[in-house]
């Protein structure tokens, strides 16, 4: 009798798993909520915990299943919840249990200051598959609470810190670099050792960006806590050696101008739903003419449609023309279209302050000379080449 094979065994590194069907979407971003108990100094998102109006017009239960099950439908793999404070949403163990059914991997953003018993018992029956994120703003009540402005908010992070680190869920820590805790950095980098799952450095939030929608007065006030291009370096090359290793890799295979094209990173390959049903291209970006609503389509039009033609948008603005498009620093500077967006409204107009960090930077990298500006370069390529072969 001859029998049918049912099975074949493949190695991994060298099957073709996703022959047939185009992977669409890898990963999506889903912001529950805008509203957060933490009232954050720098934060660029946050609104007051009790905003009603705000509540009202979040995505229902239902409507953010159905986007998961669409998003699982274009190959998804990995869901990251954020906020706001996603842990606000009073169904987010229904979502988040809907998203982990789905095979979905979850990503958190929190504070920690919500986690409770119950949920690091859920988080170790049914895991998230990857490291929750945890930013923390301060080593003492006095620091954090500066930062936060909320009473308590420090004990109840660290509460759920330990929680976490009892029934052994995987975590990472980061920080937010201001001028309640920037005396702290050994202390808290030292103390981030301590956690098992940190196989790196914290990372660092300093030159922080303003609001997303453009609609308070906080943006001055944000502008303020940012620290110089100069104070900037010295936290940047702490680690020199480390740093100048990461950059020749970074630029020898990221570092070219842009001409005239905005959109030269991945933004609009992936993409972020808001708390009310708007699939942005990115966190970031909420200028009008790149938001998609979802409430009136799917994420599959939006990736397939309305992304591709966003992203082929120009630059007309004659600054951005003459400076941005011919500077060779893309990628080590932040400048894209939601970072313009957010100071100006606009999507081209040049971020002065970005550039002088990144000029910073390229100078401290000999990349270019103490008075030169990056788009008056015409040997770029050489520079580079130089850099990266370099012995410094």
């Amino acid at each position: 009798m001859h029998e049918e094979s049912y099975v074949s065994t493949q190695v991994i590194g060298k099957a073709n798993l996703f022959k047939k069907a185009k992977l669409i979407l890898s990963r999506l971003d889903i912001e529950l909520t805008e509203r957060c108990n933490n009232n954050c100094i720098h934060c660029c998102i946050n609104l007051p915990l009790d905003d009603t109006d705000a509540k009202k017009r979040e995505l229902s239960t239902e409507e953010i299943k159905k986007i998961l099950k669409e998003a699982v439908s274009l190959s998804c793999l990995t869901v990251r919840f954020t906020g706001g404070e996603p842990l606000l949403r009073e169904d987010f163990e229904e979502l988040y249990l809907f998203a982990r059914k789905q095979g979905l991997k979850v990503l958190l953003f929190t504070n920690a200051t919500l986690i409770t018993p119950h949920l690091v018992e859920l988080f170790s029956k049914i895991p998230p598959l990857e490291k929750i994120e945890i930013t923390v703003y301060g080593m003492k009540k006095s620091s954090y609470e500066a930062v936060t402005r909320v009473d308590g908010s420090f004990e109840a992070a660290w509460r759920g810190i330990s929680m976490l680190l009892d029934y052994k869920i995987p975590f990472v820590v980061k920080s937010a670099l201001l001028p309640p805790n920037k005396d702290e950095i050994d202390d808290f980098e030292e103390w981030a050792k301590s956690i098992p799952w940190m196989d790196k450095p914290p990372s660092y939030s300093m030159f922080f960006d303003l609001r997303c929608r453009r609609d308070s007065q906080k943006n001055k006030s944000i502008k303020r806590l940012r620290i110089t291009p100069e104070e900037g370096l010295k936290i940047l090359t702490r680690r020199k050696d480390k740093y100048i290793k990461e950059m020749k890799e970074f630029c020898s295979k990221f570092m070219r101008p842009s001409e005239d094209k905005l959109f030269s990173c991945g933004s609009g390959h992936g993409g972020c739903v808001d708390a009310y049903g708007k699939f942005q291209p990115c966190m970031m970006l909420r200028h009008p003419e790149c938001v998609y609503d979802l409430k009136n389509g799917s994420l599959k039009d939006a990736l397939e449609n309305f992304f591709p033609k966003m992203r082929e948008i120009k630059a007309i603005n004659p600054d951005y023309l003459s400076r941005c498009a011919r500077c060779f620093l893309k990628g080590l500077c932040e400048q894209c279209p939601a970072k313009s967006w957010m100071e100006y409204g606009t999507l081209d107009t040049p971020v002065e302050y970005l550039c002088r960090v990144a000029h910073e930077q390229a100078r401290f990298l000999g990349l270019i000379g103490k008075t030169e500006k990056s788009w008056e370069v015409s040997g770029w390529k050489d520079r580079i080449n130089e850099f990266v072969k370099g012995n410094r």
